[in-house]
């Protein structure tokens, strides 16, 4: 965890602060190892301090490399009270995460405030190697989820059994969590890029989205497999292998350096040019969170590093009659990628 600290205060001058204050939670755990409901950090150039509560004390103070500070409940009068006396100013604090009442609170106890936005998440995006190995835990998991799924029956069953059975399937593959609800969507639903999934039966001859991950140790994975539940319309059948092309075109772009939007552009390209609209961006990152830095689509910038986690996942949706997604999931390297998602492409039907 020290080395992840250390890379914060490497960016102390650029952002014209002497100490910085986390509250985003996945933050204070990325930096500290500690997951708490109500936990802050607080680092300086030469120590670091955790800020929490009563009921997670005693928790905190097995933490390595960290002062613990016991503080009230509330945050006034508890880390406003603390905060003014440790911090060294100028103090960074995360925009994008504490809110305004917050920040009025820390302003009128004097302290003098630089606003950022997605510091830690810009370090959070190239991954150490135990969080890639947690991740690919998580894939393995996963994986194996949609092997045992190619062998069931989808014909009758209503979109939440399916992913009810998706769910239950993941913890006895061994995930802690779900890294998010399962999506199941069927037939016009499957036009719907989020579609949150219902009662609605499966039909045949359609298609079946079918988005899910793994989490373990708190990283996750995240996979999207699209199948048929018997013979296609030929619009459907023309728009899965429309995707399938474009996926396999972007995925093989993977590697360090390449542009992000550009990766979005080739995937569009030929989705357009098949006569299809794209309804959202090609991909982003995961780790702790399922989506996180980078993004992939239109409006990104820079390039990926090695050791970006991102998925790849355009898809074509036809209101009205169905839709297809195709998602893999990849570590980058300096040479191309990693897939950690081998589940077969193929147009599997299951009736």
């Amino acid at each position: 965890m020290s080395q992840r600290v250390d890379r914060l205060r490497a960016t102390f001058e650029a952002i014209g602060a002497a100490s910085f204050f986390v509250s985003n939670r996945i933050n204070v755990r990325y930096l500290t190892g500690f997951d708490s409901s109500n936990a802050f950090v607080l680092v300086k150039d030469d120590e670091v301090f955790v800020l929490t509560d009563g009921r997670y004390v005693e928790s905190a103070r097995g933490l390595q490399d960290v002062e613990v500070m016991l503080v009230d409940r509330e945050f006034a009068p508890g880390v406003a009270d603390a905060l003014p006396r440790l911090a060294e100013p100028p103090v960074a604090f995360e925009a994008d995460d504490l809110t305004h009442a917050r920040y009025e609170t820390l302003e009128s106890a004097g302290l003098e405030l630089v606003s950022t936005t997605g510091v830690v998440q810009r370090l959070r995006a190239v991954k150490e190697a135990d969080e890639l190995e947690e991740i690919r835990r998580a894939a393995r998991i996963a994986d194996e989820v949609y092997r045992r799924l190619a062998g069931e029956q989808l014909v009758g069953r209503s979109e939440r059994e399916v992913a009810w059975w998706f769910e239950q399937t993941l913890r006895e593959e061994g995930a802690d969590d779900l890294a998010f609800d399962v999506i199941v969507a069927s037939g016009p639903n499957a036009a719907l890029p989020h579609h949150h999934t219902g009662e609605r039966k499966i039909g045949a001859g359609e298609t079946v989205v079918v988005d899910a991950g793994a989490q373990v140790d708190g990283y996750c994975s995240d996979c999207t497999r699209t199948f048929a539940t018997g013979p296609l319309p030929p619009e459907l059948r023309r728009a899965y292998a429309t995707c399938r092309a474009a996926q396999e075109s972007a995925l093989a772009g993977v590697r360090a350096d390449a542009e992000a939007r550009g990766l979005d552009a080739l995937a569009r390209s030929e989705i357009e040019e098949a006569g299809f609209d794209v309804l959202h961006g090609l991909g982003h990152g995961v780790g702790l969170e399922v989506h996180e830095l980078p993004v992939l689509r239109p409006t990104a910038d820079g390039s990926l590093d090695a050791g970006n986690v991102v998925t790849i996942e355009p898809g074509v949706y036809l209101p009205g009659l169905g839709g297809v997604r195709i998602e893999d999931l990849a570590i980058v390297t300096d040479s191309g990628s990693e897939v950690l998602t081998p589940f077969t492409k193929e147009l599997l039907t299951l009736d």
